[in-house]
């Protein structure tokens, strides 16, 4: 039987995902090790066990490129973040578009809240990123709902989340209809 080890790079520098990969390659045999989690109530990975050798070649082959991939990650993230400008402004053009009559500044920050990375919210959507007209007015109700209304403040005197969207729902309609 083959002497595995379960992959730790000794290198903090050292990637992952190469090291894991490249590991993977190099070894006859490999093992996915996982462990339940009771707290989760399911299996979590915990690593990989390979040969010994395999490790070391992973290891060395990482070492010896590492400032070309640390090269292509700056690379791939200037490139994300110019995508991502881009996408915003087609958002905010969008919103220009549907609501011509939005005040200058508010296309451009009702795109960027929206848009946010990471975020979780509209703009962030498979369907939003197609511009679709139903996310844009989401994004814009959303923006008038929390920058033009008593919305927030209804919230913090402790009303219930949908009975305050009903409270502002004609201050946001009357402001859509200016905007529109």
């Amino acid at each position: 039987m083959h002497d595995l080890r379960r992959l730790r790079p000794t290198n903090i520098s050292v990637a992952r995902h190469a090291l894991t990969r490249r590991a993977r390659k190099h070894s006859k045999q490999s093992a996915v090790v996982v462990r339940f989690s009771r707290a989760r109530k399911r299996y979590e990975r915990q690593g990989i066990l390979v040969e010994l050798g395999a490790l070391e070649r992973a290891e060395y082959e990482c070492l010896s490129d590492e400032e070309r991939r640390a090269a292509a990650r700056k690379r791939a993230a200037i490139y994300r973040e110019t995508a991502d400008a881009k996408y915003v402004e087609r958002f905010a053009n969008e919103i220009r578009a549907v609501y011509p009559n939005c005040p200058p500044g508010e296309a451009a920050a009702i795109a960027k809240h929206a848009c946010e990375k990471n975020s979780g919210r509209v703009g962030r959507t498979p369907s939003a990123k197609q511009l679709d007209s139903h996310m844009i007015e989401r994004a814009v109700a959303a923006h008038i709902r929390h920058e033009h209304t008593d919305y927030d403040r209804l919230l913090s005197e402790g009303i219930d989340r949908q009975e305050a969207r009903t409270q502002v729902k004609d201050a946001i309609h009357a402001v859509i209809k200016t905007w529109s």
